[in-house]
């Protein structure tokens, strides 16, 4: 891989996703990983309430590259043709169904759809190929899809099987809330800088195109160096019960060489795993997923070059961690019977316990372990 390469790619990085932290108070984690999904031309959730900037981000990120954008907030009754495009009358008249995609989603390169999980049955499998296989399908007529990025934002999680299948087309998922009380001052001087027009200059210095020219290089990262740890850092979540199937392993690998172009780098490190943060399916999952992620980061010491968000990450809840402790003693009648069950329920403690190591109130701490080296006696003495 050239010098030339990895300078673009690190171009990315400094003028347009730096700029956007100045620009979006607290708002890091999100921009970071609209970088790695760039790179990866892989697919981005944002789970989050009304007021948090999902939109304005998005806005910004669209600013900063040159290219075509489509956005669109989806209701319960959003027809195919207010995405993809209506039928072309004139080729209507002459007998053909052929959709007029001026303007509309097949033609953007970076597409945001905020309340994704409004999406009907209507437009249900148009948009599963869309995602999937960056292709438009309308009876006879197929056309390929010039999106780089598919963002979407909704409030809430899916429910039902069908919407959880559109939601599974996102590799990777962050939450965006308010921002920490400390950083309000900051939020309001930005806030009112933007809409008087004292922001950073926003002029696009990279297209689209550069950002598809970058992704043809992403298999020659090398990815050897971090092979070994990966598949452990998989074959424990697999453990820990958090479902990663085989497809969502190998597509991880891509957001992983993305975060070494974007640090300038044609060589994985196992710092790089923090990605593997953000393939949570349910919010419960995610301080489980962060603390296996830490822990296979830990043996690594940070170094000039790796990816800044990966020593970054928000200590565990106590009261959270309580409550797991006690989902856990009571299934520990119902286990003691079976040595499999018994044998993973053990390692489930071990995960939390690996957890409360963080916590940062020392009088907390000293609890919870104290509760772990209970539950622990009482499995051995059943055992």
């Amino acid at each position: 891989m050239t010098a030339e390469i990895l300078r673009r790619a690190r171009q990315l990085a400094d003028d347009v996703l730096a700029p956007m932290k100045r620009e979006f108070v607290g708002k890091d984690e999100i921009i970071d990983l609209f970088g790695v999904c760039l790179l990866a031309s892989e697919n981005l959730f944002i789970l989050g309430p009304p007021g948090t900037a999902k939109s304005a981000l998005v806005h910004a990120l669209a600013r900063r590259l040159r290219g075509r954008t489509f956005d669109y907030l989806l209701t319960r009754f959003t027809e195919p043709s207010e995405l993809f495009g209506p039928f072309d009358i004139r080729r209507l008249r002459e007998g053909e169904l052929v959709t007029n995609t001026e303007g509309m989603l097949p033609e953007a390169s970076l597409v945001f759809l905020d309340e994704l999980l409004n999406a009907n049955s209507a437009i249900l499998n148009s948009l599963l190929m869309a995602l999937n296989e960056r292709v438009f399908r309308r009876g006879r007529e197929t056309r390929p899809l010039a999106a780089t990025m598919f963002v979407a934002a909704s409030n809430h999680l899916p429910e039902d099987d069908a919407l959880r299948a559109l939601f599974d087309r996102f590799l990777l998922r962050v939450p965006c809330g308010p921002v920490a009380a400390e950083e309000l001052g900051a939020v309001l001087d930005a806030g009112w800088r933007l809409e008087h027009g004292g922001g950073e200059d926003s002029a696009a210095t990279l297209g689209f195109e550069d950002v598809q020219a970058l992704q043809k290089f992403l298999p020659e990262v090398n990815l050897a160096p971090v092979r070994e740890a990966y598949l452990a850092l998989i074959g424990k979540l697999r453990g820990a019960g958090i479902g990663i199937s085989d497809r969502r392993a190998v597509k991880l690998q891509r957001v992983v060489a993305a975060s070494a172009l974007l640090c300038g780098r044609n060589e994985a490190r196992v710092s790089d795993l923090w990605v593997v943060r953000y393939v949570w399916d349910r919010e419960e999952q995610r301080e489980p997923i962060a603390a296996l992620v830490t822990h296979a980061l830990a043996p690594a010491e940070p170094a000039a070059g790796d990816h800044p968000r990966a020593r970054q990450e928000a200590p565990p809840d106590p009261e959270a961690l309580a409550a797991d402790l006690r989902g856990l003693e009571g299934e520990l009648a119902s286990v003691q019977a079976t040595a499999g069950a018994l044998s993973a329920w053990q390692d489930r403690l071990a995960l939390l316990e690996s957890r409360i190591a963080w916590v940062v109130a020392a009088e907390a701490r000293d609890f919870l372990q104290g509760r772990v080296r209970e539950l622990r006696d009482r499995a051995g003495a059943a055992a």
